[in-house]
């Protein structure tokens, strides 16, 4: 990343994404999130998306011909914002060169204020965000640059399989991390975004980076958040993560491997990653288990929880944590996980759940080591947020209270369907399905 859904390793970044964002992402997240840092959002467990800020290109050399004229006050803003940035200290040639030209983007207002109805369930986003290409690639990505990731993973302790997956899932391997210019990107969100301070400062960042020589400002591309090169970091996880690995005395993210796998592993270290440990493990869980005891919020020892049964799918002992969750993003009938704090560390570049999951199960299946064993439940039909708020307002209704109905499956929500689920006789995994909707709201 990291995107705007990451949050800002020193936090404030709503992630950071909306950090600083690191940051979520945050996604600018992404989540944004980012996502590095990025707003921090409340992922559900069916969320797809790997950030708030996609590496969405804009590759249509005739788009900016097509595009509308931008307000007429825009100029206006940005000869304002110049002036703020020479008082932060930007040079009078970076603003030149950055500023000069910068266009404003209808297309990046377009995206950021559209809101899926629909979110991908965690099985569909897995098979694409864990294809077999993608697995195959990443195998061959590690043995091209083995030396170099080799060379991070004893530095920082992160494993090269891990900065690979992140690599794979954040652009695809350099593929697609976008071409919108993150100055034009920055500059229209912080003019016309739903998140403008956020925008602005991350656009100061931006500055600051080409001031300090690490990119040219043509150079400088990625999402229409904001985030940039290979593994999606926004200006300010940037600014606080990107490392120079190749000594060249320059951060470059958008061309240099070497610094693109030191930035991705200094990130996770920072945010927490414990070498030696892996993510999390596949598990089996005891008849009569309870799921309300299925939140990242609920930590236990491995050794507690292998005392309430829980066990490791292909057998042998859980591994050794000392503060880990049982997760079960499909509910009851589908795989549950035990995962640790390096598991955390993965929500800290993308706050959510299924965006961690790719990455330990991408990281798993290039090592080698196997994917998910358990089956999901892919007859069931995913809840539009119009359908979730539905049911939110239903759980109220009847007296299982979540809060003002928003359409996301936050904790408060799946805590109030378990209850209901209870009251039905139903495994209360707090999974939403359009059965229980039909049934909750006939």
């Amino acid at each position: 990343m990291i995107a705007l859904n990451h949050p800002p390793l020193n936090l404030a970044t709503e992630c950071v994404s909306v950090m600083k964002r690191t940051l979520t992402l945050g996604l600018l997240m992404l989540l944004l999130a980012g996502c590095q840092s990025g707003p921090a959002r409340e992922a559900s467990a069916a969320d797809g998306s790997t950030h708030e800020a996609p590496a969405d290109g804009d590759t249509s050399s005739s788009r900016a011909e097509a595009e509308p004229a931008p307000p007429a006050d825009f100029r206006d803003w940005l000869a304002r914002f110049r002036q703020e940035a020479r008082r932060e200290g930007i040079s009078e040639a970076t603003l030149e060169s950055a500023l000069e030209g910068v266009r404003y983007r209808p297309r990046v207002i377009e995206l950021d204020r559209s809101q899926p109805e629909f979110v991908r369930p965690i099985w569909q986003y897995l098979d694409s965000a864990v294809s077999a290409q993608r697995v195959t690639q990443g195998r061959a990505k590690l043995a091209e640059h083995r030396a170099t990731a080799r060379q991070m993973e004893q530095r920082y302790g992160v494993p090269a399989e891990v900065i690979v997956a992140i690599w794979g899932i954040e652009s695809n391997y350099g593929g697609n991390f976008g071409s919108f210019s993150t100055l034009e990107a920055l500059a229209t969100l912080a003019y016309d975004g739903r998140r403008s301070d956020f925008a602005r400062g991350e656009l100061l960042a931006a500055l600051r980076i080409i001031d300090a020589g690490d990119i040219v400002p043509e150079r400088m591309v990625g999402s229409w958040a904001g985030a940039m090169g290979h593994t999606q970091f926004i200006p300010s996880s940037f600014e606080a993560y990107a490392v120079d690995g190749d000594g060249d005395g320059r951060r470059d993210i958008w061309g240099s491997i070497p610094d693109v796998m030191a930035s991705t592993a200094n990130y996770l270290a920072r945010a927490g990653w414990v070498p030696g440990q892996p993510w999390g493990v596949e598990v089996v869980l005891p008849e009569g288990f309870d799921y309300a005891q299925a939140e990242l919020s609920t930590r236990r020892s491995a050794a507690e929880w292998a005392s309430l049964g829980v066990r490791p799918i292909g057998g042998g002992r859980l591994p050794d944590f000392d503060a880990a969750s049982v997760i079960v993003p499909a509910g009851a009938r589908g795989p549950a996980f035990l995962v640790g704090p390096n598991f955390r560390a993965i929500l800290r570049y993308n706050n959510a759940t299924s965006y961690a999951l790719a990455v330990g199960t991408l990281a798993n299946e290039v090592a080698g080591r196997g994917g998910i064993q358990g089956s999901w439940p892919r007859e069931e039909q995913p809840l539009s947020r119009a359908q979730v708020r539905e049911m939110q307002r239903a759980l109220n209704d009847r007296g299982f209270d979540v809060g003002t109905p928003d359409g996301i499956m936050g904790p408060n929500t799946r805590r109030g369907l378990r209850a209901y689920q209870r009251s039905i006789d139903v495994a209360p995994d707090g999974f939403a399905t359009l059965r229980l909707l039909e049934r909750l709201a006939p």
